[in-house]
């Protein structure tokens, strides 16, 4: 048997995240954070997406391509237990895995057909970087896909509590109305390295076009500064 298989590309996400750090560490986290999955050429025909729209909610199978290597490790450090702690990789869902594959569930908005770009998907509480390849996409079956009685290993043992975020006015003000909620969203999740502790580091996110500048103590995380990127 074959140890290698060819996948394809069939489309990109659009987010507001350019880079890796202050993305959501799991799907759903950020309910407010839009995103726009658009197909390559090849896969723009709108019958390949006839029945979707009745669908509320979507997985996408997609590849960490900022975190591809030639080798891999058989345990990782979970950002849940503080980057100290090894687990097995396969108990995770670390970026650092034979094979970069993840898997997100979000939200379908809608299913547009942009005259530029054919089908385009509307979605909500993505956890991937703007450009990211996606190989597949496939609709949520509440029936089969959700289990009220599944235990969450050392996930449920370590809770994640959302940080206090203290954003002034005045930069507030920078962002535009419809991006607020889902940046707020996102800093509460707190995008800072857990094995991180000193109140006195200063943190830069990028997020739809601006430079977001944070600090963090305790469990209260202070944005300080807001500048617009300038556009190339």
């Amino acid at each position: 048997m074959a140890r290698t298989v060819e996948m394809k590309i069939i489309a990109r996400i659009r987010s507001d995240f350019p880079t890796k750090f202050g993305i959501p560490r799991q799907s759903g986290l950020v309910d407010d954070l839009r995103s726009y999955i658009v197909f390559e050429p090849e896969y723009r025909d709108m019958n390949a997406f006839r029945g979707l729209e009745d669908f509320s909610h979507i997985w996408i199978i997609w590849q960490f391509s900022e975190a591809v290597r030639k080798d891999w490790s058989p345990t990782v450090r979970p950002p849940r237990l503080g980057g100290n702690t090894r687990m097995g990789v396969f108990a995770t869902r670390s970026p650092f895995r034979p094979n970069s594959i993840g898997l997100s569930s979000v939200r379908l908005e809608g299913v547009e057909n942009d005259s530029e770009f054919g089908p385009v998907l509307r979605v909500t509480g993505a956890d991937l970087m703007d450009g990211t390849p996606i190989f597949d996409i496939k609709p949520y079956l509440a029936y089969t896909d959700s289990h009220p009685d599944a235990s969450g290993g050392f996930t449920a043992e370590k809770a994640w509590d959302e940080t206090e975020v203290v954003f002034p006015e005045e930069l507030l003000t920078m962002i535009p109305p419809e991006l607020r909620s889902g940046l707020t969203g996102v800093l509460r999740q707190n995008p800072a390295p857990t094995y991180q502790k000193g109140s006195d580091r200063v943190y830069g996110m990028e997020f739809a076009g601006f430079d977001i500048g944070f600090t963090v103590k305790d469990n209260t995380l202070e944005v300080i500064s807001v500048k617009e990127r300038r556009k190339e």
